[in-house]
């Protein structure tokens, strides 16, 4: 009897004790799992946020085509300023007003385009060429800016307590607008919710998942650390009819998505992929583009090699042309002298010695006075 007793008590006891040591697993579990949690959504987060367009770019609407370029990593490889551009008498007046120069002070820039809805049901609208929205990043005096836009300015809307400039030009509107202190959103797109979306979208907590569809789509296929890149709907029929994009024709058979990106990697690596509803699309873009450049490789060595710029034909020999599947691939490895030829701004140009001053011509030059040097003789009446 006294062992059941014993054995009775020592089970409580085991019962007691198990509960309260389970208790205390319960109330400590939660910290390190929610620490877990915590760890793993930080990761996940960078992982996405690492595979993300850039955030100028995400704000962009949905369009046809886009266009990304970090400038100020670009001016850190180049070791230098960008060149200075031409300044034409509006854009004069333009840094004048807002002391904002392009080539020095913007450092991030991302661009859609937007095909008239006659190519292929493009996002332009009725327009009869294609519009353009923009996001630019960089340093700027916001109160200079807006004191410039708010003089060009036909119309100043007041959108949800920001300001949207309506500047007529070339027969079309572009609206501008302030997002934030370091960066401005533009678009001429006929549409006036274009660029209200694109302010609703930098109000927005950002979004590794946001942006427009075609750019999430495709942004996975530029490489890793890239500089600039672009992605593009090419529509050869439709686009030919644009003066300056008639090439597209001769190489695209049929539409296609082109990617295009560079990064630096102790040279600029220049990638282009063209992706294809079929193989044999894939296989006509690879054949004309090596056609292409089998016929200017004949042309040079045609001519010889002498006096040409050692980097720009280390630029042409890398250039390869490929076929993966659906695919046509185009690389190329550009020299950083090559780099630093186009980036870094040209010497100024030799302006020639003004020719010594002449003496000046008496009025009545004197018979005595001996005639100058080289000068010929008069010749002696027959």
């Amino acid at each position: 009897m006294g062992a059941i007793i014993k054995a009775l008590t020592l089970s409580t006891t085991l019962s007691t004790t198990g509960e309260r040591i389970s208790m205390r697993i319960r109330r400590r579990l939660p910290i390190p799992l929610a620490v877990l949690v915590l760890v793993g959504a930080l990761a996940l987060i960078v992982t996405l946020r690492k595979h993300a367009p850039p955030e100028p770019a995400r704000l962009l609407p949905g369009a046809d085509g886009f266009f990304y370029v970090n400038l100020k990593w670009i001016r850190t490889f180049a070791t230098g300023k960008l060149p200075a551009v031409s300044r034409e008498a509006e854009y004069q007046k333009f840094v004048e007003e807002t002391g904002f120069q392009f080539e020095r002070d913007l450092d991030q820039a991302a661009f859609a385009v937007h095909y008239p809805q006659s190519w292929g049901g493009g996002t332009g609208g009725s327009a009869s060429e294609p519009r353009f929205s923009e996001v630019f990043v960089g340093k700027i005096d916001s109160p200079r800016l807006m004191s410039y836009l708010k003089k060009v300015s036909s119309s100043v809307e007041d959108y949800r307590g920001f300001d949207i400039y309506s500047i007529p030009l070339e027969g079309r509107t572009v609206r501008v607008v302030m997002l934030s202190y370091n960066s401005v959103a533009v678009s001429n797109h006929p549409n006036p919710d274009v660029i209200r979306g694109m302010l609703d979208r930098s109000r927005k907590l950002a979004s590794p998942f946001g942006g427009p569809s075609l750019l999430r789509r495709f942004y996975r296929k530029v490489p890793l650390a890239s500089l600039s890149f672009a992605i593009l709907r090419v529509q050869p029929n439709e686009m030919s009819s644009l003066n300056g994009m008639g090439s597209w024709s001769l190489l695209f058979p049929r539409p296609a998505v082109a990617v295009i990106s560079g990064r630096f990697l102790r040279a600029f690596h220049l990638r282009a992929e063209a992706f294809t509803d079929s193989e044999a699309d894939a296989r006509a873009i690879t054949d004309k583009a090596a056609a292409f450049l089998n016929l200017f490789r004949t042309a040079e060595s045609s001519v010889g090699t002498q006096g040409t710029d050692a980097d720009v034909k280390a630029f042409f020999d890398s250039l390869k042309v490929e076929q993966s599947g659906d695919r046509a691939i185009l690389t190329a490895v550009v020299p950083p002298g090559f780099v630093r030829k186009v980036l870094t701004e040209a010497p100024p140009e030799a302006v020639a010695p003004e020719p010594p001053a002449a003496p000046a011509t008496p009025a009545a030059p004197k018979e005595s006075a001996p005639a100058p040097k080289g000068r010929r003789k008069p010749r002696t009446p027959a």
